[in-house]
């Protein structure tokens, strides 16, 4: 039977719905409305371009750019729109205390603002399998990638047997709260359960409080050793979550987490202070564009583009995302990721860009 899920990973079968915005082009994007989820988290839905549909899979992240108190500003945001519905995506953000990002689109962004994105990018996404139960654990913001796979899954019809788990500080703080009450009407195998660290200002709150155990999730889903995890949230809530399911015997080979914080933006450069710092130094030449420039061998190639004005989608910068993936035309690296690129796409020549070191003259795909 065909799983009209797969359709967003199979250009051949969504191509009329969408095109495809590939993850080094930017384009702009047109504010079209605001919605307040929680106190302090709210969804930004956008037009793209020429109001095109786009095709992307859900989960995907978008690379958001704006000049920010005169300073070009990049972070990567999860779409937590469906695919489903392709012409707009949205972007559900929480003002970070010192967020910069973030407090300016909370403090900035309106109908009918502007602002510039690259194309999705990622690899977390349920259309990589096509489990038959799933397990979603979220926590705070983590919750964005989940709800665009919640969403595409009921929109098509799939009733598949999924459970969602969400953590919050407080009941208050639960994002997209009533949707997913309201989603568990439409699909009778989808169930939601909300764990809060405290009641906040719901006396009320009948749900349980603390944060989740192993105990916690066996009685809610006795089954869980049994299904497809997908997990996002902070880093030590994914941590925790990790342990909790080896503790119960989970297979880690059905495990898929997202691989940046996405509350935190861009995270800074890794410095090697322990290596030694090499005067070789070599050329990196532009395919499409024909530029140029010379770097160091102990840089990364993402680091010495920045420096030359060259503009390269980006954000963790630690090797994870897979935002800087490009295609090594010519030349050798060393690349030392974190899980950001497949094996496959190395044999096809990709690398990625934040963590690689020239070792020869490159000439990449850009």
């Amino acid at each position: 039977m065909h799983d009209a899920e797969s359709s967003f990973s199979n250009p051949g079968t969504w191509e009329s719905a969408g095109r495809v915005w590939a993850s080094g082009e930017q384009q702009t994007l047109t504010c079209c409305r605001v919605t307040n989820e929680t106190h302090d988290v709210k969804t930004f839905e956008f037009r793209v371009g020429d109001g095109m549909p786009v095709r992307f899979e859900p989960g995907q992240f978008m690379t958001i750019s704006a000049n920010v108190h005169g300073q070009s500003v990049e972070r990567c945001y999860t779409i937590s729109s469906p695919p489903t519905r392709p012409y707009l995506v949205s972007i559900t953000v929480k003002r970070v205390p010192g967020g910069v990002m973030s407090n300016w689109l909370h403090d900035h962004m309106h109908p009918g603002s502007h602002l510039r994105a690259y194309g999705p990018s990622g690899t977390f996404t349920s259309t990589a399998a096509a489990p038959t139960k799933s397990l979603y654990l979220s926590a705070g913001s983590g919750v964005t990638p989940l709800m665009s796979m919640t969403r595409a899954s009921i929109d098509l019809g799939l009733d598949r047997d999924v459970v969602f788990v969400h953590s919050a500080r407080t009941p208050a703080d639960i994002v997209f709260r009533k949707e997913l009450h309201q989603l568990t009407e439409k699909s009778p195998r989808f169930h939601t359960f909300f764990i809060c660290e405290g009641v906040g200002d719901e006396a009320d709150w009948t749900g349980p409080t603390g944060r989740l155990s192993l105990q916690q999730l066996a009685a809610w889903i006795p089954d869980y050793a049994e299904r497809e995890v997908f997990t996002c949230g902070p880093a030590g809530y994914m941590h925790a979550v990790r342990e909790i399911l080896r503790e119960g015997g989970h297979d880690p080979s059905h495990y898929h987490q997202e691989s940046f914080d996405i509350t935190a933006g861009v995270a800074p450069e890794p410095i090697h202070e322990e290596e030694p710092v090499t005067q070789e130094t070599f050329t990196v030449t532009l395919s499409r564009s024909s530029r140029a420039f010379k770097m160091n061998a102990s840089e990364t190639v993402l680091s010495a583009a920045r420096k030359a004005g060259v503009a390269i989608p980006s954000s963790c910068s630690q090797g994870v995302c897979g935002t800087c993936k490009t295609k090594l035309l010519e030349g050798t690296v060393d690349m030392q990721h974190n899980g950001g690129i497949r094996e496959r796409e190395i044999q096809k020549g990709f690398r990625l860009l934040c963590c690689s070191r020239p070792t020869s003259d490159l000439i990449l795909e850009l």
